[in-house]
């Protein structure tokens, strides 16, 4: 448990004798440690959690490393309060943590609380208790009684109560009257596991060809020790799974932890599964969704090294482990690493840093990889295993555009005759279908016919969203939602309200129209039910029990349907109309998963893709395959650009409750911009998003070259520009992925 210093000490703070002083961070957005005094006896040192006094309030904070202020006199400054009984914070993850500070600009004392997100787990778990068989015989010997004592005599180890209740098929009360007669011994047990330990020769792996050469390379890396970044580049369905599942395995042996980076690790019950499959037991789970209690007993067993892997969103990445051996980033293309609230940062590139710091290897996995990670691999930084083939010679998909200007839909529909023919000819065949649309609810406008109201949000620059499942409209920047009005609000006219363009809704009500005998389930992450009913449906889909599934991007996430034969993408152009310089990209990694789901159990798959751009060289590269030549122009483009990886990004977002103050500020800051040869400041200028959540805002954009430094650069900006007053905040984001 804790060392509370007022228990210990007994009188110790009426007469103190203080005879150190440690910095500590603590858990608000300021720029340095703060100094606390240790009392005598306690003994704390660089990385120890602790408890400390802020103003009126008990925080818990980190020792953390640097010299103190030899003028700070111990007697003038607050102690620590608590010194917590957990392991402390390794030199390699405070390292870590002032990396990720220094490069994203934030506060070291918000950085440091991620690894400590779980507090009720700093102290240990306490012990359980347990019944010990002593032998004898009681006064009268019933059937359940008789089943408890050969049990237990044939064990020989100790049991909870009910451990030892449930395996005897009796109630606890005839074991509590065997423990009454001195039959048993009450005794205190540690507490169990969190997971089983996985073990790595659980079942022997199937790879062969391609699969085998691939594990071949990385178990190079990993068995030469020190920091090594690979890349598995391999369609959707080769088996890149498989191929890192043999890089944990060795680190297991070679008693380390591992940590898998997932994007979505909440709906991905099926890759827990796999995992149980091929090391015997589950992984420990690190994501929102996850209980407290769960959360707290996960973060205790990887301080400990109790808990030997972790799958987890990217918030995982500063879990403080033991002896972390390996990092897997899956999909590491994924725009769900960015962490985008407080602290800032790109949990691919950080995972990449940790494990440099560390000094141990890490993996990248995905079917269409970043330019990031492209360059890096042409450049010689990663070490690339390509895995060309799908696993078992399975085919993949044979993909073709459907050109809307030549094959327009219905009036009315937004399915292209050709699709829907399509859909047919697989239902008829007892296989499925999947419609995919990354847009939530029915429709994205709302307005009135008679006077053209539009239904915006009243806090945000963005339309009103129609949910027709939940009668609503809602706004998907900050969640404002009303009631679907049966009248215009601005002339009051009724029954002329109008839904402009489709979401999955929208597509569903169309499928039903045309296929009132399928089953049909819709995939979208605002349903009700969250998360459980998602990975209910997803398993669902996985076992045949539907035949049309429609969805948004969730169903883009590495999931494994085998009876999917023909995916349709509803509008492919979708991605491809904002000023985004990764549009061309995120456009073709996203239409690259989605068609993957089809035909990866060896059916015959055909992907269609419905475009009025057929001649856009995305929707060329998709369908040749020819993923080697896209790659190679959008990365030819982006180096003419200086766009990264070539070039460097910063974003600065001045928001306040005023459109003045905002402008104000943010022409401020661009007045302060240091003269700088190789950096340049664009803007201000008003967010594509101008109003979110009743603040407005103004966008800045920093560009400059690889080798600029760019922190030093906007440190600079802030400090000589104007300071914040009032309701002005500044929403610093180094690298971004959003220009919105």
């Amino acid at each position: 448990m804790g060392i509370d210093s007022s228990d210990l000490f007994g009188s110790l703070f009426e007469a103190p004798s203080l005879v150190r002083v440690v910095p500590v961070l603590v858990p608000l957005p300021v720029p340095v440690a703060y100094s606390y005094a240790v009392p005598e006896g306690v003994h704390v040192e660089p990385g120890s959690v602790v408890q400390v006094p802020v103003g009126p309030r008990q925080l818990i904070g980190v020792v953390w490393d640097g010299d103190n202020d030899d003028k700070l006199d111990p007697k003038k400054l607050r102690p620590l309060t608590l010194v917590f009984d957990c392991p402390p914070l390794s030199k390699e993850m405070r390292d870590f943590v002032d990396w990720v500070a220094s490069y994203t600009l934030s506060p070291p004392g918000l950085v440091a609380r991620m690894a400590i997100r779980a507090p009720a787990a700093l102290d240990p778990e306490p012990m359980v208790e347990g019944l010990r068989y002593l032998g004898g015989q009681p006064e009268r010997l019933t059937p359940a009684r008789a089943r408890v004592l050969d049990l237990a005599d044939e064990e020989e180890i100790p049991w909870t109560r009910s451990g030892l209740a449930h395996a005897a098929g009796v109630s606890m009360s005839v074991v509590d009257g065997l423990t009454a007669q001195g039959i048993f011994e009450t005794v205190f047990l540690p507490p169990p596991p969190v997971v089983a330990r996985p073990d790595p020769d659980y079942i022997s792996p199937r790879i062969e060809g391609p699969q085998k050469q691939a594990s071949v390379d990385i178990l190079e890396s990993i068995r030469a020790g020190g920091f090594s970044a690979s890349l598995i580049d391999g369609v959707t369905g080769s088996g890149k799974t498989e191929v890192y599942f043999e890089a944990i395995a060795e680190t297991l042996r070679r008693g380390k932890q591992v940590l898998i980076l997932l994007p979505e690790i909440a709906l991905t019950s099926s890759f827990l599964e796999r995992f149980q499959e091929r090391f015997g037991a589950k992984p420990g789970e690190w994501h929102s969704d996850l209980a407290p209690r769960m959360r707290e007993k996960v973060w205790r067993g990887v301080v400990t090294g109790e808990v030997k892997v972790v799958a987890g969103a990217r918030s995982a990445l500063f879990l403080p482990f033991e002896d972390l051996g390996l990092i897997i980033v899956d999909e590491e293309h994924d725009p769900a690493y960015k962490q985008e609230d407080r602290v800032f940062y790109n949990a691919r590139d950080m995972a990449v840093v940790r494990a440099r710091i560390g000094d141990f290897p890490i993996v990248l996995v995905s079917a269409t990889p970043s330019v990031e990670s492209q360059v890096n691999g042409l450049a010689g930084r990663y070490n690339t295993v390509h895995l060309p083939t799908r696993f078992g010679d399975a085919a993949m998909p044979d993909l073709h555009l459907i050109d809307m200007r030549r094959h327009p839909p219905e009036r009315g529909g937004f399915l292209s005759p050709v699709l829907l023919r399509a859909m047919k000819k697989t239902l008829e065949r007892n296989e499925q279908s999947l419609l995919f649309l990354n847009r939530r609810g029915y429709a994205p406008l709302t307005l009135c016919r008679v006077c053209g109201h539009r239904f915006q949000c009243p806090q945000c620059s963005s339309w009103l969203v129609e949910h027709r499942f939940k009668s609503q409209i809602q706004c998907h920047q900050c969640g404002y939602s009303e009631r679907t009005p049966e009248a215009c609000p601005e002339c009051g006219t009724l029954d002329h309200l109008v839904a402009c363009g489709p979401g999955v809704e929208r597509i569903a009500e169309e499928v039903e129209k045309h296929f009132p005998e399928a089953r049909t389930i819709v995939m979208s992450s605002d349903l009700l039910g969250g998360v459980k009913r998602m990975r209910l449906e997803l398993e669902a889909i996985a076992k045949g029990e539907a035949d049309i599934v429609i969805g948004t991007q969730l169903v883009a996430k590495g999931h494994n349907f085998p009876l999917m034969t023909l995916v349709g993408i509803v509008d492919s152009d979708l991605g491809l109309s904002n000023g985004d310089p990764r549009a061309a990209e995120r456009t073709f990694q996203l239409l690259s998963q989605v068609t993957g789901r089809a035909g990866r159990t060896g059916l015959k798959s055909h992907g269609l893709l419905q475009t009025f751009q057929p001649q856009h060289p995305v929707m060329q590269a998709i369908v040749s395959g020819d993923a080697g030549a896209f790659y190679e122009r959008e990365i030819a483009e982006r180096e003419k650009a200086i766009l990264p990886p070539f070039g460097r990004l910063a974003s600065l977002i001045v928001s306040a409750d005023t459109r003045a103050d905002a402008e104000t500020h943010a022409r401020g800051l661009r007045a302060a911009a240091p003269k700088v040869t190789g950096i340049s400041v664009l803007g201000p200028a008003e967010a594509p998003l101008a109003l979110v959540r009743g603040r407005h805002r103004f966008r800045l954009l920093v560009h400059g070259r690889r080798n600029s430094d760019m922190q030093a650069f906007l440190r600079a900006m802030m400090e000589n520009g104007p300071k914040q007053r009032g309701s002005v905040q500044i929403q610093l984001d180094i690298d971004p992925q959003s220009f919105l």
